[in-house]
């Protein structure tokens, strides 16, 4: 746990009590302040109790009095579409409003950082799609060369509920748009930004103000290094920010799109070929075409970006090749389940707006595609003809369904409902060579309490077609 600094026997109210409200409750308790928490869920509160913390009605106009701060939970909305109650409440009564990201920026460092002979690192991953895959790949590398790390944030443990540093060590932090958007404290030694696409535009009130919350990552602190993915005129915006001249090397522009050119400091893959440039010098490459972990264009920009954090923290290429052979990635994208008869059954639930799906689709050939669930604004109209030109057959399942069926054109399609069916629809219809794959373009709230869910049950029907029961 890290203690949170800064509010010694100060009442500190806790809005949200999932899993980074009660660590941040723990942690402010731990830090020496007195923890007030609440949440509209009885069942939360009642959760909250039986970890001993104290609960406090924040919903009452005498609520906050005397108190020093509310931290909030990344899914309860601040200013759009609408702020919670809760939440305007504290700002019209001028309490300061953080979240659990911006008290590990202000509690990580401590006393024992002084003996250590190399100071602890945190290396912080925003972007659309590819966060968690980056995330972890970078862990992993850091792992697999002997190097302390621990993951944590929007993926692993809560940024406050992991172990107080140790001597070089580095932390990997997944943040979300949601996270980036509230902290008050935003200072990593390396941020990453991997892309940006539609997505959360309700919560942020439309593409400027998402993008605002993810540059706040790079704005707030100022980075030591950043790593940025130019293929979007954000990314390039966001270099061209932060960059002091076109040989600034602690800004690494990174893209899958296009070779990149000039005297900084670029890592690029094309055709399978990951290449980094340095001074307009090659000095390191390799072939990703042969790593399962990472397949398609989409993994491939996660590897440049965990590539490009690797070497700014000294290691060599050879070492972060060996490391990526040996990445299994991450359940509910692109994991491979299983295979039978030479049909692959792919999971990549993750897929949750039209961008990572097309991804998805770009990564493999002869394609049964399941997809729907509850569409996002625009659902599949922005699919081209060339993006869905290896989907051999659609099944599509959930509310969007016949909304996703509108807008498919030639393409062979069925709807199905469910995904037992879709499932074992595709998996009849398979031939050797093709992919049946999950990948749906839609959030999963419809028929599922999240992405998670939803991939865990196609692992769980494909596991019992592949066992022939």
């Amino acid at each position: 746990m890290i203690p949170v600094k800064g509010y010694e026997g100060q009442k500190v109210a806790v809005l949200g009590l999932g899993r980074s409200g009660l660590a941040a409750a723990h942690a402010l308790e731990a830090g020496g302040a007195d923890a007030l928490c609440w949440d509209d869920s009885a069942e939360a509160r009642d959760r909250a109790e039986g970890q001993a913390l104290i609960l406090h009605d924040l919903s009452k106009p005498s609520a906050w009095q005397d108190v020093a701060a509310l931290i909030v939970s990344p899914g309860i909305p601040h200013l759009y579409p609408e702020p919670n109650k809760i939440i305007a409440a504290a700002m019209e009564a001028g309490v300061p409003v953080d979240n659990d990201i911006g008290l590990f920026f202000r509690s990580f460092a401590d006393e024992d950082w002084d003996s250590f002979d190399v100071s602890p690192k945190v290396v912080a991953i925003t972007g659309s799609n590819g966060k968690s895959t980056t995330s972890a790949l970078i862990h992993h590398v850091l792992q697999q060369s002997g190097r302390p790390t621990q993951l944590a944030g929007n993926i692993g443990r809560g940024v406050l509920d992991i172990d107080r540093a140790h001597d070089g060590e580095v932390v990997v932090l997944e943040l979300s748009s949601y996270q980036t958007d509230l902290a008050r404290a935003l200072t990593p030694d390396v941020a990453v930004f991997t892309n940006l696409s539609r997505d959360h535009l309700d919560r942020h009130g439309g593409m400027g103000g998402y993008f605002a919350a993810k540059r706040r990552l790079f704005a707030e602190g100022g980075p030591d290094r950043a790593v940025i993915g130019v293929d979007e005129a954000e990314g390039v915006y966001l270099a061209g920010q932060l960059s002091e001249g076109p040989s600034d090397d602690r800004v690494i522009r990174i893209s899958v799109d296009r070779k990149l050119s000039g005297p900084g400091w670029q890592v690029f893959a094309r055709k399978g070929f990951l290449s980094e440039y340095r001074k307009g010098r090659q000095v390191g490459s390799i072939d990703l075409r042969k790593i399962k972990g990472l397949p398609g264009t989409h993994n491939h920009q996660n590897a440049c970006a965990a590539y490009a954090v690797c070497r700014t923290l000294g290691l060599a290429p050879k070492q972060i090749e060996t490391a990526f052979h040996a990445f299994k990635g991450l359940p509910h994208r692109s994991q491979l389940v299983g295979e039978r008869d030479g049909v692959a059954f792919v999971n990549d639930s993750k897929a949750t707006n039209v961008d990572s799906a097309r991804a998805a689709l770009s990564a493999f050939k002869n394609i049964r595609w399941i997809a729907g669930g509850l569409g996002k604004d625009g659902g599949i109209e922005s699919l081209t003809a060339d993006d869905l030109s290896g989907v051999t057959k659609a099944y599509l399942i959930g509310h969007s369904a016949r909304e996703f069926a509108l807008r498919l054109g030639d393409v062979p399609h069925e709807i199905c409902e469910t995904m037992g069916q879709a499932v074992a629809r595709a998996a009849e219809d398979a031939q050797s060579g093709d992919t049946v794959l999950l990948a749906p373009a839609a959030a999963s709230f419809d028929q599922y309490p999240d992405f998670e869910k939803r991939g865990e049950d196609f692992t769980r029907l494909v596991a019992s077609v592949l066992s022939g029961n």
